[in-house]
Formats: structure tokens, C-alpha cells, sequence
């Protein structure tokens, strides 16, 4: 009788942690987005490209508290009552106050700062707000996650301040603009970012996987790199996981280190071991390879041989949905380092939203 009675507390014990888990939820005054990490006192590390954390609030002033915590500059992107109003450099240092620009009064506003950079840039701390805050609660949406290298990141998009060959090499990140975030607003869906530039399936652009980690050496982890002792926890479900990833396994390198032929059967062979990770954390999402835009004649050719191929493994796979593919068309890339700008992002948006749309309907 006592077991029943210590059961039974243990239950409704359980059952007021979750209920009280929901309405902590229900009531936050912040929502986070992409690969974050959570601290104290509504505290949030931004680490990967368009991570966020949104906020509601009311009156037409408000400053927010951000910091570079690497030992250089980094980069936000701002977006104010669903319009975008800018990127903001963090210069590196302690905590910096910015204030926001209003163009429109409201009775409420909400804004929502992305980190335009990208994880190997470090994180972006959000140190919070003098905003007088209000409820926010979460839409139930679909979701995307998009994996990738640079041209995912936003790698070169965005020069309107800084022309491509000056500054540093993140100087013109912009993740906002990437491709895959433009999709995920035009569907009204959220999504998560899970590149890094220079990386591939195999091989990065300039190393044979041999100094450097690949995408598959750091996926699992938060913060996109060799540290597993911090995982991602997957907590994000994606209906969708679209996968960008052969440029640079394809690249010639620097020109300067060694570089071997591409070997088609490890890159095909790695793609297939990866997808399988996916599957393990994802079991019931719909997986969509993507060609791309910087790979052209014979590589292409190459790439979307290796990509049917990969698709090819899983053909008797019962247990989860048909992967399909998806190849863009050709371009010649007018961002930094021969990535797209913000208008050949928008043009690479523009072709995918309708075949995402169709995966996404049919589930």
C-alpha cells in the first residue's frame, strides 16, 4: 500500500513539473531560435548562422545588450515587427548597448536579432533588454533544417558596408539573407542553420580531412565544432532536413596544399553514413539533397551523379520518406570569394520555395 501511495505521488509530482515546464513556456518573455545556448537570467548564446532570440514589447524605445565573445568583431541582423532594419557590428570587448531604430508607432513591437555570422566566428551573447516586455508564446509551425557550408551561412552576401576584399573574411556575413532562411519566411516555417563554411562531406576546401573536421565531425555538437562535450540536443524536429554539401569535397583548394583527385566512392560512402545520422535523430523527417550553385560543367555533372547514387542506397528504405533532390541552376555568383550575393540568394530562394512547399504539403 505504501508503494501505491509513493507511486502515486511520484505521478502527480511528474505531472505538476510538466505542467509548470508548460506554462514557464507558455509564459516567456523571449523565444530562441537555431543553435543557442541558454544561460541565466534570459541570458542566450547565438551560435549558429540566424540563431535568434525574439521579444515583444511595448512603447517606441528600447536598447538591447549584446557582446562579441571571441577577441574580434561579429555581426547581428535586426528585424522589427517582421521588417528588416539593418546589421549591426559587435565590436569585440564587454557588453555594448544598441539602441533601436523605430520608423513606425505602435502600441506593441516585436523584435527579433539574428546572428548574421556563423559558429566558427564565436558566439554572440544576448545580454538582455531595457524594453518593457510582454508575452510571448510560440506558433506551432513546420520546420526546416538546412545543412550546408558557406553558401548556407550567407558566406560574402551582404557588402553594402564593406566591399568583398577588405575587411576580414566574415566581414560580409549575412545569414539573414541566405538562401534557406529567405525560403523558410516566404513559408511561414521555422528552421535551423547547421553550416560551416569550408566544410564538406569528406573534405574541406583546402584539407583532406586531415587537420580539420568535416560536417559530419561536428554535427552533433552545439557549437559546430571537434568540442562534444556540449551536444545538440535535437530538440528541434524538422519535417524537413535539406542538405547542401559537395563544393568544397569538389574545390581545387588553395592551390598551395596538397589536394588529391576527388574521390567519388568516400564522398558517396559519407554521405550515406551521414544521412543515417540524421535518420537517427530525425526518424520521421523528409530528407531533400541540393545541387549547387558554384559547381558547374563536368563537376555538376560529377556531383548529381553522387547525389542519385547516395538517393540509390535508400531505395528499399520502408522506414522513412523518399529522399528527393533538387538542382539549382547555374549561376555565376556575384558575392565575395565567388559566393552569391544577397540578390543570387534571392534567386536560389526563389527556385526552391515551390519544390520545399510541395515536400512540405505532402506531409
Amino acid at each position: 500500500m505504501f508503494k501505491k501511495k509513493s507511486l502515486l505521488l511520484v505521478l502527480l509530482f511528474l505531472s505538476f513539473v510538466s505542467f509548470a515546464q508548460k506554462v514557464a513556456e507558455q509564459n516567456s518573455s523571449f523565444l530562441y531560435s537555431g543553435r543557442v545556448e541558454n544561460l541565466a537570467d534570459d541570458k542566450v548564446i547565438l551560435i549558429g548562422s540566424a540563431s535568434s532570440v525574439s521579444f515583444n514589447f511595448k512603447g517606441n524605445s528600447c536598447s538591447v545588450s549584446l557582446q562579441s565573445l571571441e577577441e574580434h568583431q561579429n555581426y547581428v541582423s535586426l528585424e522589427l515587427d517582421g521588417t528588416y532594419i539593418g546589421r549591426v557590428r559587435i565590436e569585440k570587448g564587454a557588453l555594448q548597448s544598441f539602441p533601436i531604430v523605430f520608423f513606425k508607432k505602435k502600441n506593441t513591437h516585436r523584435l527579433t536579432i539574428y546572428k548574421a555570422t556563423e559558429a566558427t566566428n564565436g558566439g554572440v551573447l544576448f545580454g538582455g533588454t531595457t524594453a518593457e516586455l510582454t508575452q510571448i508564446t510560440p506558433v506551432n509551425k513546420k520546420k526546416i533544417e538546412l545543412i550546408g557550408d558557406s553558401i548556407t551561412c550567407g558566406f560574402g552576401n551582404d557588402t553594402a558596408a564593406i566591399p568583398c576584399g577588405t575587411g576580414e573574411w566574415y566581414d560580409q556575413h549575412n545569414a539573414y539573407w541566405a538562401y534557406g532562411p529567405i525560403v523558410s519566411r516566404s513559408l511561414n516555417v521555422d528552421y535551423v542553420l547547421s553550416s560551416v563554411s569550408g566544410f564538406g562531406m569528406y573534405r574541406n576546401w583546402n584539407d583532406e580531412h586531415k587537420d580539420e573536421a568535416i560536417i559530419p565531425d561536428v554535427y552533433e555538437n552545439l557549437y559546430l565544432n571537434k568540442d562534444n562535450s556540449i551536444p545538440y540536443d535535437f530538440a528541434f524536429q524538422p519535417d524537413l532536413v535539406s542538405i547542401c554539401l559537395g563544393t568544397n569535397d569538389l574545390s581545387d583548394g588553395d592551390g598551395k596544399k596538397e589536394r588529391l583527385p576527388f574521390n567519388e566512392e568516400k564522398y558517396v560512402s559519407n554521405y550515406i553514413n551521414f544521412i543515417k545520422t540524421v535518420y537517427k535523430h530525425a526518424p520521421n523527417t523528409r530528407i531533400v539533397l541540393l545541387s549547387s550553385p558554384m559547381v558547374s560543367g563536368d563537376r555538376n555533372v560529377t556531383l548529381v551523379r553522387c547525389l542519385k547514387k547516395v538517393i540509390h542506397a535508400f531505395e528499399n528504405d520502408t522506414q522513412h520518406k523518399t529522399i528527393a533532390l533538387f538542382e539549382f541552376q547555374s549561376m555565376k555568383p556575384n558575392g565575395c570569394g565567388s559566393h552569391p550575393d544577397i540578390a543570387d540568394d534571392k534567386i536560389m530562394a526563389a527556385q526552391l520555395t515551390p519544390f520545399f512547399k510541395k515536400l512540405l504539403d505532402e506531409k
